[in-house]
């Protein structure tokens, strides 16, 4: 049988012990970022996933911009909701709205890789490319794979090539 103060070794070996000057560090990131955010237009803002007194602040902090010592502590308020509140969320949120070019860079590099995929793999590729995938039609999909590695061994990917991307990007949203 344990004994009582053995326990609370246990337990005090097992919390995490966060220093006074990470705590200071995080919540001036957290300031950082709340500042990015009083910097994005009010149709950015909707998007993102913010309870309704960090919105109230926001818009706080648009009107007393120019007021220097205002203007920080409202700052410091928002942080300090936000840590409270779905900051990893929001900064997901945040991050999808700011990269869009990066984001849609992307997609076009994933969507070519699965054209270049789908020509060299043949029906096997195509097949799980159905599975995972609805809105596809399997005759549409063959004919233009079949017909852009044709392109392809021809060395002049044209038409077909073209129009198999076309009709992969139609279809796969993510």
């Amino acid at each position: 049988m344990s004994k009582p103060h053995d326990i609370d070794d246990q337990q005090q070996d097992e919390i995490i012990y966060v220093s006074k000057s990470e705590l200071k560090r995080d919540m001036k990131e957290l300031q950082e970022f709340s500042v990015k955010l009083t910097q994005l237009n009010t149709k950015q803002r909707s998007l993102l996933p913010l309870n309704e007194e960090v919105r109230a602040a926001l818009v706080l902090a648009d009107k007393i911009r120019n007021k220097h010592d205002a203007f920080n502590r409202n700052i410091q308020f928002i942080a300090k909701q936000l840590h409270g509140d779905n900051e990893e969320e929001v900064k997901a949120a945040y991050d999808k709205i700011t990269n869009k070019h990066a984001q849609e860079h992307l997609k076009v590099a994933r969507l070519e890789q699965l054209r270049d995929e789908l020509i060299a793999g043949g029906n096997d590729i195509v097949e799980t490319l159905l599975a995972e995938h609805q809105g596809f039609e399997r005759q549409r999909l063959r004919q233009l794979t079949r017909q852009a590695g044709k392109e392809v061994k021809s060395g002049k990917p044209g038409k077909s090539f073209k129009e198999l991307y076309k009709y992969l990007a139609e279809h796969i949203t993510a």
